[in-house]
């Protein structure tokens, strides 16, 4: 086999040091090599490149819901042949999101398989794991099995069933479904305990485009981003889009700084994660009856009230500790004697093993960051509150010998706020294609209910053993697979639509957000908040192809070389594909420019009627009256006469930035027929 002789080439034993070959959808392998082996092999005739595989990371019902997505939507009848393949920490078969009762055999297209120590049924249709260098955790289950719950997760968001009474211990009772509930799921397991390997991630693109897959829901990415010839994320979905395969992908949640985006290939659907209604608050009363409004998901309820302290009250003297360290909560810093039995207030987030080493039950903590969307789940009573609020419960301590409060069961509120981007969510703008805007779209992924293994901790602490069948967790991870049912519920009803109108029809109808919440705007929600309804109905859409996608990279400046390695064409002709086609022909519009610039910019794009045959549309533009920024289109009205019709229009921008506490100014373009309203983005800014 030719991977087998490049590596005898080199002197290496091809049966030993080879991990994996691709072979199904693209070619190529992966191994054991030192530096300076790579480097002898990247200069090989045959070779188009070798690049490092790096460790990946993942990234986790009410949401449904809050989108405006009702139990009671319309379905068409062949939900149940489109097949979602998940790549993640694999799944747990026998949750009851995942049962396959009333499901009838696997559609005849489907052409992969189940994998040894893993039983499918006519729900999870397929399940493969992946560990290319064969090093395993102790903990690891070898096989598609579940045992972290981050899979099980984003599987049932995407694709679960309808279960009712589902719970995380009374809390958030109601309905748990996926946007698809009737879609098969296939699992491909990437993740393991020490990370998500390039190598196995692009087996798992090599295999699900073989087998069948209709859909690719990624919660999984590295923390930055890199060239698209050495991203496996850019080059195995480059290959799925070419088969028609959307692949959807979460952001990663390296937020709020900027250029912090992980997932930038402009084929793929980037997913920010946002607020939904309801939230969950974990009220603390204290003993003069103030009641402070914290945050976490708590489900213990405690009887009565309890002696309080604060942290700094209570050190371990006899360990060496004093009150400057003790109020922080470090390990061993506590004196037992004086916590047992009581609840203490920390001056930071606490790993939660010392409170409860210590034997509080329970524990108050002040949390300066802002990150409060992220607060999970602790395995004893916890509320989060901000310095201000920690501020007044030492000021209570302070005025009475009897301290005591109660920390309460979590409870639903209503945030007037939401929806608004979590500021954990990873930012543009994007750093390697400049005029994309990334990420693309907005969904809920703040304390999502979702399946999970009983035999996953519900929270980090290695000793809470506590068994539950749905969990919420956070994170993009969560985002994601909303937008891969959405994306799934939309080819359910439009089975012969691309990659890039499914992701234009999402994009072009999301819900505006407010850039006064965030105020790096699009750059944190993209086109907007996820709104599945008017999705599927989108009026117009901005196609895309392979073609387009080639030439976008011409025009990037990317080497024959390079252009090669995303896309397995041997042949490339940039210089005829740049006189054809200018612009990709993306749902937004971007422009990167230096302060107190003026500068002019044109775009082409062309839009495919996909709603009435016969219609008109206005083109209006929204646009800040003192930004500097003015927009024109022409022409300002398209007449479609049938389905499918295709229309070109230009969009003239100028601006300058000139304010030195801004860096972005936005508008859009909106097509309206009085029925569709077809909104894009228009976003100047400087890098």
């Amino acid at each position: 086999m030719k991977s087998m002789s490049f590596l005898h080439k080199i002197g290496r034993d091809g049966g030993r040091h080879m991990l994996q070959r691709y072979t199904k959808s693209f070619h190529g392998f992966s191994a054991r090599l030192t530096q300076e082996e790579a480097q002898k092999l990247s200069g090989m005739e045959g070779v188009v490149s070798v690049f490092p595989s790096r460790k990946n990371k993942v990234a986790t019902t009410s949401s449904w819901d809050f989108l405006g997505f009702p139990l009671t939507v319309n379905r068409s009848t062949t939900e149940s042949d489109i097949i979602i393949g998940v790549f993640d920490t694999g799944i747990w078969p026998e949750s009851a999101s995942f049962s396959d009762l009333g499901y009838g055999p696997p559609p005849a297209k489907w052409k992969g398989i189940c994998q040894a120590n893993f039983s499918c049924n006519n729900k999870i249709i397929g399940a493969r794991h992946f560990k290319a260098d064969g090093i395993y955790d102790p903990k690891d289950l070898q096989s598609p099995r579940d045992s972290d719950g981050h899979g099980t997760h984003t599987a049932s968001t995407a694709a679960g069933n309808i279960v009712r009474n589902a719970n995380l211990l009374g809390l958030q009772p109601g309905t748990a479904r996926g946007g698809v509930p009737r879609a098969r799921i296939a699992v491909y397991k990437v993740c393991w305990i020490d990370g998500c390997s390039d190598a196995d991630i692009l087996s798992a693109f090599d295999v699900a485009i073989a087998d069948g897959v209709d859909i690719i829901t990624a919660s999984v990415g590295f923390t930055y981003a890199v060239e698209h010839f050495l991203d496996v994320f850019a080059i195995g979905s480059f290959h799925a889009m070419r088969k028609g395969i959307l692949t959807v992908q979460s952001a990663m949640n390296e937020g709020p700084s900027a250029q912090t985006l992980g997932s930038i290939a402009p084929w793929v659907l980037t997913v920010a994660a946002g607020t939904k209604n309801p939230d969950l608050i974990t009220p603390i009363r204290l003993g003069n009856n103030m009641v402070i409004d914290g945050v976490s998901i708590n489900p213990f309820t405690l009887d009565g009230m309890y002696p309080l302290v604060y942290a700094g009250d209570v050190p371990n003297i006899t360990a060496g500790f004093n009150g400057s360290i003790s109020r922080f909560c470090i390990r061993n810093s506590l004196d037992k004697n004086l916590v047992k039995g009581k609840i203490i207030l920390c001056d930071q987030i606490s790993t939660e093993e010392v409170v409860m080493l210590a034997g509080a039950v329970g524990c108050v903590m002040r949390y300066r960051g802002p990150y409060f969307e992220s607060i999970g789940s602790y395995p004893l009573p916890v509320s989060v509150v901000n310095s201000d609020q920690a501020t007044n419960i030492i000021r209570y301590i302070r005025s009475t010998r009897n301290a005591t409060a109660i920390i309460m069961k979590s409870e639903d509120v209503m945030n007037s706020s939401s929806p608004y981007v979590a500021s954990f969510s990873s930012r543009g703008p994007n750093p390697i294609d400049k005029n994309i805007l990334k990420p693309d779209l907005t969904a809920p992924g703040v304390r999502i209910l979702a399946a999970w293994p009983p035999v996953a901790r519900i929270s980090q602490v290695e000793g809470d053993r506590r068994a539950v069948p749905f969990n919420m967790i956070s994170g993009t991870s969560m985002a994601c697979p909303h937008v891969s049912g959405i994306a799934a519920y939309i080819k359910t009803f439009n089975p012969t639509w691309s990659p890039a109108a499914i992701k234009s029809a999402l994009m072009t109808t999301a819900s505006m957000m407010s850039a006064e919440i965030n105020t790096d705007a699009e750059f944190a929600y993209g086109a907007g908040y996820l709104n599945p309804m008017k999705a599927m109905r989108p009026g117009l859409v901005y196609d895309a192809g392979e073609v387009d996608y080639v030439t976008f990279l011409c025009h990037q400046n990317y080497s024959t070389k390079h252009i090669r390695i995303i896309t397995g064409v041997n042949s490339t002709s940039c210089s005829q594909l740049m006189e054809q086609i200018k612009d990709l022909n993306y749902p937004t519009f971007v422009i990167p420019t230096l302060r107190n610039e003026a500068i002019y910019f044109n775009f082409s794009r062309t839009v495919t009627n996909v709603g009435s045959a016969t219609s008109t549309y206005r083109a209006l533009i929204t646009q800040p009256r003192v930004s500097g920024l003015r927009i024109q289109v022409e022409p300002n009205v398209l007449q479609f006469q049938e389905y499918g019709q295709k229309l070109s229009f230009k969009v003239s921008v100028q601006a300058i930035i000139e304010r030195q506490d801004n860096s972005i100014v936005s508008g859009g373009l909106t097509w309206d027929d009085g029925v569709h309203q077809v909104r894009s983005p228009i976003v100047v800014h400087v890098p």
